[in-house]
């Protein structure tokens, strides 16, 4: 089972961003834990300065913007 974090403290981007990412998951079959990581100092940690952003298995992906669904299937292809 994959591990995606969904970095962001609940702003239209990252719900969006939330949004693509159980799309992607649904459209690949894959099985995948999503987690909502929505506390500053969390996100700190990450090490990015802009939301939303996207980690794979502990890994940042994508910090500042909106993955579209397509993008979110290559990375978890």
């Amino acid at each position: 089972m994959r591990k995606i974090q969904i970095l962001g403290t609940g702003c239209p981007k990252c719900k969006q961003l939330m949004a693509n990412v159980e799309a992607a998951v649904k459209e690949m079959g894959i099985e995948a834990q999503i987690e909502k990581v929505d506390k500053i100092q969390d996100i700190i940690k990450f090490g990015i300065m802009t939301t939303p952003g996207l980690a794979i298995e502990g890994q940042v992906k994508s910090a500042g913007k909106v993955l579209t669904t397509e993008d979110i299937k290559k990375l978890l292809g």
